[in-house]
Formats: structure tokens, sequence, C-alpha cells
């Protein structure tokens, strides 16, 4: 791990201006994914500034019905909110499936949304990663890409998109609040928050630099069934192959957000509105432009019979 410098921060808006003010300086909380990038040498920031004493860590009705989660909120604790467990179970059970306790019991609300893909090539220092090294190239691409994803990819980069989190907020409409270093705040709905990779697969989502996610804030309920499947490779907290997170209305409509298929949390409402159909119709418009690999054609499969368990469970 290379030498840096270290601050606590005062207030939302002097985060993010020490952040803007100190090349190379980033925020960190829970620390779950940058201090292993940092051991790696993936991620060498030469300034730590700590907002863990912003008090962004409550969670608080809002006005309109629904819940405002602090950026500091623990997993751990959001899952277990007995708002959250009542009116957004989709979203507990999807805390629940990302991690251990351990981890849940350290990682954030905003760095859960922050958090890198976990590609094997991004990983991996001596093979060329186009996220990682700009320009580099993709070494997943003619690789081994059992793992990474199917739709939203680019001839730059296949990886996608780790959380289980961000699966949930995607289907429940979630928006995400921010400030900057001049004080200036903004709300940015989830399905605007992530970049796909394109040709610069490093830009992996909308945030300036030095803005500072202070909260996300849950619509009023909607009701209906909540569930959440994840496929993996073994049931021990593994990254998902392919997840499902689905609420399901007593009218038959649907809301579903896909994981571990794209370089975000994967949803697209004009598939939804096929759900009378069944779960095939759905996927197809869920895969539409679909670009597998040989290694992972089978998740195009595989979304397809998540899909159709989780419709199954709704109708039962």
């Amino acid at each position: 791990m290379k030498a840096f410098s270290y601050e606590r921060a005062a207030s939302p808006a002097a985060a993010a201006a020490a952040v803007v003010r100190t090349p190379g300086a980033k925020f960190i909380a829970g620390g779950t994914n940058l201090l292993d990038l940092m051991k790696l040498e993936i991620e060498t920031p030469r300034h730590l500034v700590d907002v863990n004493g912003l008090g962004l860590d409550k969670i608080e009705p809002t006005p309109a019905g629904g819940l405002r989660i602090g950026a500091l909120v623990r997993n751990t604790d959001l899952a277990s909110d007995m708002r959250v467990r009542r009116d957004y179970g989709l979203l507990s059970r999807a805390l629940l499936a990302g991690a251990s306790g351990q981890l849940r019991n350290k990682a954030t609300t905003a760095g859960n949304l922050l958090q890198r893909t976990r590609c094997p090539y991004f990983y991996d220092t001596n093979q060329p990663c186009n996220k990682r090294k700009p320009g580099s190239g993709c070494a997943a691409i003619g690789g081994f890409s059992r793992g990474l994803g199917v739709v939203g990819v680019s001839d730059a980069c296949i990886a996608t998109h780790p959380s289980d989190m961000a699966v949930a907020m995607r289907a429940l409409d979630a928006t995400v609040e921010t400030v900057r270093a001049d004080g200036v705040t903004r709300a940015i709905p989830i399905a605007e928050f992530y970049h796909l990779p394109g040709a610069t697969p490093q830009q992996e989502n909308v945030l300036a630099k030095g803005e500072l996610i202070t909260a996300v804030t849950l619509p009023k309920p909607v009701g209906g069934t909540h569930i959440y499947h994840k496929v993996r490779d073994r049931a021990s907290y593994a990254f998902a192959l392919v997840s499902i997170g689905a609420i399901i209305g007593r009218d038959g409509s649907a809301r579903v957000a896909v994981g571990g298929i794209a370089p975000r949390p994967w949803r697209v409402e004009a598939a939804e509105a096929e759900s009378a159909r069944g779960a095939k119709a759905v996927a197809s418009g869920l895969l539409a432009g679909a670009k597998p690999t040989r290694d992972n054609q089978f998740k195009l499969t595989l979304v397809e019979r998540t899909l159709a368990a989780v419709l199954a469970e709704a109708r039962a």
C-alpha cells in the first residue's frame, strides 16, 4: 500500500472541498472495498478524507411518505430497520444476500452504490484493463468471462456492477442526494446515476470530482410482493451470476431489476409491461441487444428461469 495523508471532515461541504483541493484525494467511510483496492495498488489515493463523523447515519421519514437513508447508514442497520422490512422488503432481502454480517456492519449505503467491479482482470494488475488503466485494452474480452456482462457492455469493457443493494434501489426508484464543494446539492434518480462503459469505462457514474453522496431517498411504498432471488456459484456470500429484484403488484404489474449481467443494475421499464405474458416475454425485453460471450451465454437462459421462479413465487 502506498503512503497517504488523512483528515477528518467537519461537514459534508468541507469534505467535498478537501477532495477537490487535494490531488489524488478520496472519501473513506467503511472502507470495505477501497482498502482492498489500496492494498493491491489498484486505487492509490494520496489523501483520504474520513466522512464517518458527519452525522449522515440516520433513517428518517420524508414529507412525501418515503424514507431518507443517510449515506453512512450501515448495511446491517438498514436491513434490520422495521420500516425497511415492512415497506421495502426487497431492499432488506438484497442487503442480507449481499455480504457477511461482519461486512454489513461496516459497509455504508453510499459505499455500496459506489463499489467497484469484481471482474478478475480489473483485480489483476498484470492484465490490461480499460477501467483500471484507460486505453490499455480489456483482457476479459477473449478471456475467461463466465461471471461478466451480457448486456449494456461495450468493446472496451464487459465488467458487471457487483452491488445487490443497487439492484433493489433501482427497482424501488431511489434518488441519490449529493453535495459539492461549493455547497450546491442535487438529487439524481438512480436510473441516471450509472454510466454505461462505452469508450470510457473508467467513468462509472455521474458524480463530479469531490461530489459527496449524502443520502438515498426512497419514494412512498408501492406495496406488492417483494422478492430477491440471487443465483451464485456458492451460497456463502458470492457475487451474483444473476440476481432478480422484483416487486409484483396485486394487479399483476411488475417492477424487475437484474444484477450480475450489466455494468449497472439493469432495468427496462418497457419490458415490465409484458409481465402478463410471462417470464419469457419480460426476459426478451430485458435482454434485447445482449452480447454474451461463449463463457456467459448461459446467463440469457438463467435470467429467464430465475424470473420465472420469481413470478411463480409471487403468484403463490
